[in-house]
């Protein structure tokens, strides 16, 4: 095999927005089944490093063109870190300021992040959950005049999932199998709209929906309680705190719910938080490919998917972020700053330059 080359991509990007998206697809070569072909969708590969990138942008396009955001006008949002690190990325490329709400039971890294971007962070109760976060920014917005982002509602988050996340897919396998599709869900963007995707022009393809298996309330069948305008109005009874940052907050999106109400998901799959750790540094070991709690979990979906797929079966698991969003979480827990005993044992197998 000779020395690899690059060419570059022929373009130049008039922002760093226009590099959103278009993610590549990865062969998982070590750790899956023989006789199976398991491939990623890595959306670390995003500017932000987070699928929540591609909603960020179009929220606030889509405002934008709409007129429902003015010029310098603040935009809030209640977030678990990634979209909040993505809204923070537009907000500063385009002008605007943001402050973001978050539970303090979020990695601290998110916070930092967003902070560095140029937003404020307002943390709130753990215990009040997502449902907390979320009312503080809707607090926020109505005291101040501020845009209001809403993620978990807006129309703005499947669209941009059809139109980008759901194509790429499709043009990706243009003449390939594709037999499943494996997906988490946070606000259930990539959900509804992959999956309106899937059914239209890949409906041979079985799309499996997972979230905790502590928190799990889509399986559990309670409706839940809303708002008129579509916001819930109650943190869902079967939701129990759970490791999977990023996933499952403590109600059903509405945008969710276009999912669930249009059978756009096959089976629906638990997962266990300690699982999705071991697959996740699995990937980062055993094939390079850094992912957190989130990817991991939905790669140990695809795993218990494919024992049973007959062979020859291709499946697609999404990967929603980069494991560096996870340093002080349980996830990096066994990794230590300081050398381990077999590292002071290499350092002292040769005379020179050793730590005191």
């Amino acid at each position: 095999m000779g020395i690899r080359t690059t060419s570059g991509l022929g373009q130049l990007y008039a922002s760093v927005l226009d590099t959103v998206g278009n993610t590549p697809v990865i062969r998982l070569n070590r750790i899956a089944p023989d006789h199976v072909t398991v491939y990623v969708k890595a959306e670390a590969f995003n500017p932000a490093a987070s699928v929540k990138d591609r909603l960020a942008l179009n929220i606030i396009e889509a405002a934008e063109r709409d007129g429902k955001l003015q010029p310098g006008q603040t935009v809030v949002e209640a977030t678990s870190g990634n979209t909040g690190v993505g809204l923070a990325m537009v907000c500063a490329a385009k002008g605007y300021p943001l402050v973001v709400t978050m539970a303090d039971s979020f990695s601290i890294e998110r916070r930092k992040l967003m902070r560095f971007f140029g937003a404020k962070v307002v943390l709130t109760p753990r215990a009040e959950k997502g449902y907390g976060m979320y009312r503080k920014a809707r607090e926020l917005a109505d005291a101040n005049g501020w845009f209001l982002a809403r993620q978990f509602e807006t129309s703005a988050n499947a669209d941009i999932h059809e139109s980008t996340t759901g194509s790429e897919i499709v043009a990706d396998f243009k003449g390939e199998r594709l037999d499943y599709f494996v997906t988490g869900y946070g606000t259930g963007g990539t959900a509804s709209g992959v999956g309106r995707v899937l059914r239209r022009e890949r409906p041979e393809t079985r799309i499996i929906l997972t979230e905790p298996a502590n928190a799990a309330i889509v399986a559990s069948g309670h409706v839940q309680a809303r708002s008129d305008d579509g916001a819930p109005a109650e943190s869902h009874p079967a939701f129990e705190p759970h490791p999977i940052q990023g996933w499952t907050p403590d109600f059903i999106p509405l945008v969710l719910q276009e999912a669930i109400d249009n059978h756009y998901y096959d089976d629906l799959v638990p997962v266990a938080g300690s699982d999705g750790m071991q697959w996740a540094r699995r990937l980062a070991c055993e094939e390079g490919i850094l992912t957190g709690v989130s990817g991991g979990s939905t790669v140990a979906v695809a795993m218990q998917v494919a024992e049973t797929a007959e062979p020859g079966s291709v499946l697609l698991a999404m990967l929603p972020d980069t494991g560096e969003r996870y340093l002080s979480t349980p996830l990096f827990e066994h990794i230590e700053a300081e050398m381990s005993e077999q590292e002071v044992a290499l350092s002292k197998s040769t005379p020179g330059y050793q730590m005191p």
